[in-house]
C-alpha cells in the first residue's frame, strides 16, 4: 500500500494507515467520488501494489486444489469464484486467456477480500496455464453442463485444477479436448442451468471434501 485518500482523518482505517507508515491524504466528498467506482463511496481509497503473481509462483509448492478460469469476462463472476476458491481452501486462482482484470473495481469486491488471500495468475495463452497446471501434478477436470459424467458420481481427488468457463459460452472446445476429464453438476429440480460461481462452489467443494475425507481414512493425497 502506497497512500490512502480519505475524507475522515479520524477513522480506524486512517490511523492504522498512518501508524504503519503509509501516507494518508485528506480529500473532499467530492474528490473521494471521483476517485471511487461505487456510485455511494466510503469516504477511503487506498493505492496498492498489483497483486498478480507469475504463473509459476502461483503454482509452486505442490499444489492440491486450484480454479482455473477461462474467458470469463464477468467480473462479479470472476470475483465471487476467488471468493469460494478461497473459502474452500484452494491454493491459487488462474486467469487464462481472454479473461477479466482481477483487479477490476467489481472483481476486488466481489471477492469480499479473498483476492488478497491466495495467490492469483494471469497469463495470454490457455495451453499453457493447462501446460503448467500439468506441470505442477494436477489433474485438469472441467466443468461442463453437457458431460456424460457428473460431479457426485466422479468426484476427484485433489490434487485437482477445475476447469471453468464463461457463463455464456462454456468452455471451447479445444479446452474440452484438453484436459483430462469433464464433469457437470447435476440438476434435480426444474433448473436449466447454474450460474458460474455457483457451479464453482459445488465443484470445489465436492474436491475440498473429498480430499479431507481421504486425509482423515489415511488415504495418500496432498
Amino acid at each position: 500500500m502506497h497512500e490512502v485518500f480519505v475524507t475522515d482523518p479520524s477513522g480506524d482505517l486512517a490511523a492504522a494507515a498512518t501508524e504503519a507508515g503509509v501516507r494518508v491524504s485528506t480529500v473532499t466528498d467530492r474528490a473521494a467520488a471521483g476517485l471511487s467506482e461505487t456510485v455511494t463511496p466510503q469516504g477511503i481509497v487506498a493505492v496498492c501494489d498489483l497483486l498478480d503473481v507469475p504463473l509459476a509462483n502461483a503454482l509452486a509448492g505442490s499444489p492440491a486444489l486450484v480454479a482455473v478460469l477461462v474467458g470469463v469476462a464477468d467480473p462479479g463472476n470472476a470475483g465471487t469464484v476467488i471468493r469460494v476458491a478461497d473459502a474452500a481452501g484452494a491454493d491459487a486462482v488462474l486467469l487464462a486467456g481472454h479473461t477479466v482484470d482481477p483487479h477490476n473495481g467489481k472483481c476486488v469486491r466481489a471477492s469480499t477480500g479473498s483476492i488478497f488471500h491466495l495467490p492469483i495468475a494471469r497469463a495470454a495463452s490457455v495451453p499453457d496455464v493447462l501446460a503448467a497446471c500439468r506441470d505442477a501434478g494436477l489433474e485438469l477436470v472441467a466443468a461442463d453442463g453437457y458431460a456424460t459424467e457428473d460431479v457426485e458420481s466422479a468426484t476427484p481427488a485433489a490434487p485437482t485444477a477445475w476447469v471453468f468457463g464463461s457463463e455464456a459460452h462454456g468452455l471451447p472446445a479445444e479446452v474440452l479436448e484438453s484436459v483430462d476429464r469433464a464433469l457437470r453438476v447435476p440438476l434435480y429440480g426444474g433448473a436449466e442451468s447454474l450460474n458460474l460461481a455457483t457451479a464453482a462452489a459445488v465443484c470445489l467443494y465436492a474436491t475440498a471434501w473429498r480430499r479431507r475425507r481421504d486425509q482423515r481414512e489415511g488415504i495418500s493425497g496432498r
